[in-house]
């Protein structure tokens, strides 16, 4: 079995490369355009890893303009097995606090204007149709790898919840903030789809680490959520979700992973339709 790989996608405030030791830049184009930015390869702890800043790293690319299609399929060819994603989120639970970290298990999507398969049409490198089961979208291994290094590091952490996407690049009305409450979502952002639905196709474990930033706009004598509220929120917490991936991924690296993976990529294989001869 290959050695894991471990693909970091850098969200806002939380995309430093300086986690990678032995770092060496590569750009490349894929089918589907070129990602965000350069790859950055390195290692953390002797386990192979590549950073890819998801807005690019002078954070110039707005949420419905990033082409995940490209990132993933990046990492992807570069080799990676698993993919660990960070994104500041508003939080719409009281007991969700900015600060907290949340290791997100299921989406609801309220997106767009996103291409959310490879299978399109257009590429002969994704022939057929895709129809990916979705009930599980992020990879429970690796959720379990987090929650328990989020734990050994004294971390405020809430081991599951459910991610609201959002088209952006607005925030929510206090109406619509509220009516997601009420559909049971517990956190809110811009990007958790398409990534991890292409992660997903592309048979990669993929595993998000949210960080709660602001209370969106939903809490009565707070104050709502604002660009300043946010990168200021990140710049005081941006250090826990480096030390969860810096201590989460050797042990990732130490772990067996050959039926997960072997399991994950027959889940995607029997999801395509082929064209019928």
């Amino acid at each position: 079995m290959d050695k894991e790989m471990i693909g970091i996608i850098g969200g806002t405030g939380l995309d430093d490369p300086e986690i990678l030791e032995g770092r060496t830049e590569k750009y490349v184009d894929t089918p589907f355009g070129k990602p965000s930015d350069a790859l950055v390869l390195g290692k953390i702890k002797n386990v192979d890893c590549v950073l890819l800043a998801r807005h690019g790293r002078q954070h110039t690319i707005m949420p419905s303009k990033v082409n995940y299609q490209a990132n993933i399929w990046a990492l992807k060819e570069e080799g990676c097995t698993h993919v660990i994603v960070t994104t500041a989120c508003g939080s719409l639970k009281e007991e969700i606090q900015p600060g907290d970290i949340i290791i997100i298990d299921q989406f609801i999507d309220r997106t767009t204007r996103r291409l959310q398969t490879f299978y399109d049409g257009n590429h002969s490198c994704a022939r057929g149709v895709c129809h990916i089961p979705m009930a599980e979208p992020f990879c429970p291994k690796t959720r379990e790898v987090l929650i328990e290094t989020a734990k050994k590091l004294g971390l405020r952490c809430h081991s599951k919840g459910t991610m609201i996407t959002i088209e952006g690049p607005r925030f929510s009305s206090r109406a619509e903030s509220i009516m997601f409450q009420t559909w049971g979502a517990d956190v809110i952002n811009m990007t958790t789809v398409p990534e991890v639905v292409l992660a997903k196709e592309a048979g990669i474990c993929y595993a998000s680490i949210a960080m709660a930033t602001d209370y969106d706009c939903w809490k009565e004598h707070e104050e709502a959520v604002s660009v300043d509220r946010v990168l200021k929120t990140l710049k005081e917490n941006a250090n826990k979700a480096k030390s969860l991936l810096l201590t989460t991924i050797p042990q990732i690296g130490s772990m067996e992973w050959s039926e997960t993976l072997h399991n994950m990529k027959k889940m995607a294989q029997f999801s395509v339709l082929l064209p019928r001869h």
